[in-house]
């Protein structure tokens, strides 16, 4: 029995999520065998709290105890660094984005949440109606392939987006928005049934085919969850700032904390936290906590991040994502509107400030020398520093 004996029985152990053989992945970090028929396989993962790693174990354990002279089988794991998943990502053809790709793109944010039904889409739709009210160029790509809402809650039908000369497409824009959805090249409710490589391809696309202008701000719509759709977003784009969505209630806070370890995993920056159905106000002035109180601000604390915005839950907040209209245009006066165009004006607090040199004789940049102040010359004894 040799190590080549070894590494060709491990080629029968297949990665689930990306479908090719450990080996051909150069996932086997070391196999060393002892005298007395011990086998010791070292397996490197792409993650350290790899979902399918129970699966390595065993299939690994199971493909090399198939050998003859194997008395026992250790399987270790190791994580792959940077430059390794780098290579992996380039045997997979999942490498980043062409170079001065959204190169006009100014703050890219991937609005996310651990779990579904927190009104992470209303959310993201109506923060972005809310930047280009308040004079900013916005984006929305809804990224979430499986539950695509986006183009529904901006009164757009799944309509074929057209395509410039210079082969780039064209979103769609509504209220002052850019808008691109997997919706819109679909029949009316079909179902998205891509995994891993397709999920990656698509996204690609959206990020690098699409002629989405100059933008103050892109908002990306991810899916709820840990998987593949934010795993590729954060490789794609690691200058991308992660916002966090929950709803008060410990269990969806549990949840989004989850999600907030992804973004640490994959080396996103968490900007802050958005908690939303904060509570709900009858018509006749009553405020009900429906789903808990200060869940929000607890997260954010635990992340060290600020909480953005507490959104009230409100009928009309409901009402508008169904009619095609955001909230925030067509009734900024409702509470929830109020409450996100307030988020939305601290998202704008957190981008940098480009500051404005003036220019010198000859053109370089220069800082002008504070004018004296007029009027008379101070007369006594000018006093000591301390």
């Amino acid at each position: 029995m040799t190590k080549d004996d070894v590494s060709k029985a491990l080629e029968a152990v297949i990665d689930p999520e990306l479908r090719r053989s450990i080996v051909e992945l150069d996932m086997v970090r070391s196999i060393d065998i002892s005298p007395n028929g011990v086998v010791d396989v070292t397996v490197s993962l792409t993650t350290a709290g790899c979902p399918v790693r129970s699966h390595f174990q065993n299939s690994v354990a199971e493909s090399v105890s198939a050998l003859d002279g194997v008395s026992h089988v250790n399987v270790y794991f190791d994580v792959l660094d940077d430059s390794q998943k780098e290579a992996l990502a380039r045997k997979l053809g999942r490498g980043g984005l062409p170079e001065g790709s959204l190169a006009r793109v100014g703050n890219v944010w991937c609005v996310g949440s651990g779990k579904g039904g927190v009104g992470k889409s209303t959310l993201t739709a109506n923060l972005a109606a809310a930047l280009s009210a308040e004079g900013h160029r916005a984006g929305v790509l809804d990224a979430d392939v499986w539950g695509y809402s986006i183009p529904r809650m901006y009164g757009l039908g799944a309509t074929r987006p057209p395509v410039s000369a210079e082969r780039k497409i064209l979103p769609h824009e509504a209220c002052g928005v850019k808008v691109m959805s997997i919706g819109f090249f679909l029949e009316e409710d079909a179902a998205v049934v891509w995994r891993g490589p397709m999920l990656h391809k698509a996204l690609a696309q959206f990020l690098q085919d699409v002629d989405w202008g100059e933008l103050d701000h892109l908002l990306i719509d991810l899916p709820p969850g840990t998987g593949d759709v934010s795993m590729t977003l954060a490789q794609l784009l690691p200058q991308a700032r992660f916002l966090i969505v929950t709803t008060p209630q410990p269990a969806a806070q549990k949840v989004a904390r989850r999600a907030a370890e992804m973004a640490n995993k994959v080396s996103l920056e968490i900007a802050g936290v958005i908690e939303n159905m904060s509570g709900f106000t009858t018509p006749t002035g009553e405020r009900y906590q429906i789903f808990g109180e200060g869940g929000g601000q607890e997260l954010a604390d635990e992340l060290d991040v600020p909480l953005i915005g507490k959104v009230p839950l409100t009928i009309p907040l409901r009402e508008h994502a169904d009619s095609g209209v955001p909230l925030v245009i067509d009734d900024p006066d409702d509470p929830a509107a109020q409450a996100i165009a307030r988020a939305a004006r601290g998202i704008v607090a957190m981008t940098p400030i480009k500051l404005e040199m003036l220019p010198l004789a000859n053109g370089g940049p220069t800082r002008s020398a504070p004018t004296p102040p007029s009027g008379p010359t101070p007369v006594g004894a000018s006093l000591p520093m301390a």
